[in-house]
């Protein structure tokens, strides 16, 4: 086609974030409960995956499940219930309870 450029067609990065990025976020469920905010992130030294948030600030309603805690009695929720970055971290409720 003339005037037309093709783009090629490349595979998209995933986005990358640091850390600092997310300490103090909102962490909300999928239905908008509001969990607290981020306080720390756990990872293995090794693989360098992450493992759980810390959450600080913790609402009436996380204290009530119950969840892991730290040494430090900070509520842990597993990395992997994340599942959307933004101006705050949504996370699956059902993946921690």
């Amino acid at each position: 086609m003339i005037g037309s450029n093709p783009s090629p067609v490349t595979q998209k990065e995933p986005e990358k974030r640091f850390s600092k990025q997310l300490i103090g976020k909102a962490v909300i469920s999928k239905t908008g409960k509001k969990f607290g905010e981020v306080a720390d992130l756990v990872f293995e030294t090794k693989t360098g995956e992450l493992i759980s948030i810390v959450l600080t600030n913790a609402t009436p309603y996380a204290e009530k499940l119950e969840l892991e805690k730290d040494k430090d009695g900070e509520i842990l929720l597993p990395f992997s219930a994340v599942t959307a970055i933004g101006d705050f971290l949504v996370i699956a409720e059902e993946d921690i309870i």
